[in-house]
């Protein structure tokens, strides 16, 4: 930013010197427009072609001090301009050598392909989470500046590419997700990925009612419409304000006093086999329980307080966001969760 201002600056003065000199040689020379400018460039470009009419005292005069001050600022803008390049280039090797680097050591990060009006809402409610890790692609260079802006970590391809996953570490990724423009692009990103990561999460972005099935075939673990999605929120709207409301409050990821969060319970935690009237959740953390997920996908609704606690399951609870993240910290040992 600093290199841009200094090289405008640089040619704001150069084109002062120029209109300088091209008005000095009218008035004290008397010539007329075009061969003033004919005279002020080659007398700064230092071309010495001869003087175009025979000078004044004073226009030679002139001419001196043309050829010191305007010499020295067509060198210094010059030098400028190769210095601009050459260090944008050098700075843009550089901070894509450093995000390869972060790439290359990403383990159980998110995928999102694609960056436009779904990848960019997605990305920044991931961003919410600080340990949540996610690489971007996207191959519209016009969004660079925008992913750069946004502070993102991005590689700029063709994500249905193998060469393309595999830069961003697919192998090593927990979730992909398919948010490309089109049903067919999802559909091959999908296909391409489940090749490459069988275990990986993925979730797909489906356009049509037909793609859905296709996705799914081609190795999709959830489907997603956003226009269904935004059609059954509309009718809820309408059907349950107050309910929707709630909603909203606590998927709002800029709040702190009330969200839902879902931590698994890892074996080393200290409430596995703990009954949840034993565990003191509600005292410690000031939480609600609102379900607790079995390994199997089974979910407990509402659980009992004769509940028991156990090693891979999943608890749903409700509350502040600070509580909910000391919470995690018994539920998930900071060793398992950078082991898992």
């Amino acid at each position: 930013m600093e290199n841009t201002k200094h090289l405008l600056i640089s040619i704001a003065l150069s084109l002062i010197i120029f209109t300088i000199g091209t008005i000095g040689y009218m008035l004290i020379e008397g010539w007329d427009l075009v061969d003033s400018i004919y005279m002020t460039i080659i007398t700064i470009t230092t071309v010495g072609f001869g003087e175009v009419h025979i000078m004044s005292k004073l226009g030679r005069v002139f001419t001196i001090g043309l050829v010191f001050s305007g010499v020295s600022f067509f060198l210094y803008v010059a030098s400028s301009m190769v210095q601009f390049m050459v260090e944008g280039r050098i700075r843009e090797i550089m901070g894509r050598r450093t995000l390869n680097k972060k790439i290359k050591h990403l383990k159980n990060h998110y995928i999102v392909c694609g960056y436009g009006r779904i990848g960019r809402v997605l990305c920044k409610h991931f961003k919410a989470y600080p340990s949540l890790q996610m690489v971007i692609i996207e191959k519209d260079e016009s969004l660079i500046p925008q992913m750069e802006s946004d502070g993102i970590i991005y590689i700029c391809a063709d994500s249905s590419e193998e060469e393309s996953l595999i830069k961003a570490g697919i192998k090593n990724a927990k979730v992909l997700i398919a948010v490309l423009a089109t049903d067919i692009d999802n559909v091959f990103l999908t296909l391409t990925a489940r090749q490459l990561n069988p275990n990986i999460l993925i979730v797909a972005r489906a356009c049509h009612k037909g793609a859905k099935s296709k996705l799914l075939a081609a190795g999709a673990n959830r489907v997603e419409s956003p226009y269904d999605i935004g059609a059954i929120s509309m009718a809820q709207r309408v059907l349950r304000p107050s309910v929707t409301s709630f909603l909203d409050l606590v998927f709002a990821h800029n709040r702190k006093d009330i969200q839902i969060d879902e931590i698994p319970v890892a074996p080393s935690s200290s409430m596995v086999n703990i009954m949840l009237k034993d565990s003191g959740i509600r005292q410690r953390f000031n939480l609600i329980i609102i379900a607790i997920k079995k390994p199997n996908g089974d979910m407990q609704f509402n659980p009992s307080f004769e509940t028991v606690i156990k090693s891979g399951d999943t608890v749903i609870a409700m509350g502040k966001g600070d509580n909910l993240i000391e919470f995690e910290k018994v539920l998930r040992p900071r060793d398992q969760k950078e082991g898992s």
